[in-house]
């Protein structure tokens, strides 16, 4: 029985300390990331040779021609 808590303590502890490490190691990489190429939401590009339509904008009729 000696034996297990003297292996596996250790693989414990070094599992728990590697994932503490992976964790902060991750959430910086992260944020470094982030600060050198942010993501932009948004409508994708067309891709170059491609036929652009322009569409009409939407308008709204004047209120009083409703009345």
């Amino acid at each position: 029985m000696g034996m297990v808590v003297v292996l596996s303590l250790p693989f414990i502890l070094f599992s728990i300390l590697l994932g503490f490490g992976c964790y902060f190691w991750g959430r910086a990489k992260g944020r470094r990331d982030i600060r050198t190429c942010p993501q932009v939401y948004g409508v994708p590009t067309p891709p170059p040779g491609a036929v652009t339509v322009k569409s009409q904008p939407l308008s709204k009729a004047d209120s009083l021609a409703d009345v």
